[in-house]
Formats: C-alpha cells, sequence, structure tokens
C-alpha cells in the first residue's frame, strides 16, 4: 500500500465515523437505509468543509 493510499482511506474513516455518529441522532442504526443516510450525510460533510475553505481563501485575499 503507497503512504496516499492511507492517508485517503484514514479520511473516509474520519468522515464516515463522523456521518454516522450524525446520522444516529436522526435515524435508527438498524433502520433498512441507514447506510444510504449516512453516505448522503457524508457527502455534505465533505461539501461543506470544501465550501468552508473556498470562503476562507476568498477572505483571506481581500
Amino acid at each position: 500500500m503507497l503512504a496516499g493510499d492511507t492517508t485517503v482511506s484514514l479520511i473516509f474513516r474520519i468522515v464516515f465515523i463522523i456521518a454516522g455518529a450524525l446520522t444516529a441522532l436522526f435515524v435508527a442504526r438498524d433502520a433498512l437505509n441507514f447506510t444510504i443516510i449516512q453516505t448522503f450525510v457524508a457527502v455534505l460533510l465533505v461539501t461543506a468543509v470544501v465550501g468552508a475553505g473556498s470562503l476562507w481563501s476568498m477572505r483571506r485575499k481581500t
């Protein structure tokens, strides 16, 4: 395994742990669609982080 693969895997695991915790607040873990909702929440988290980084970089340039 390359070092980059390990880093990406670690990032995905952290994102899915956070998404699982947030999803469990609203959906039961034994629900049939829990993994689908967890994946959706993970995509929203990544989008929020990228958006916040974009806004942060715009703020720093001005």
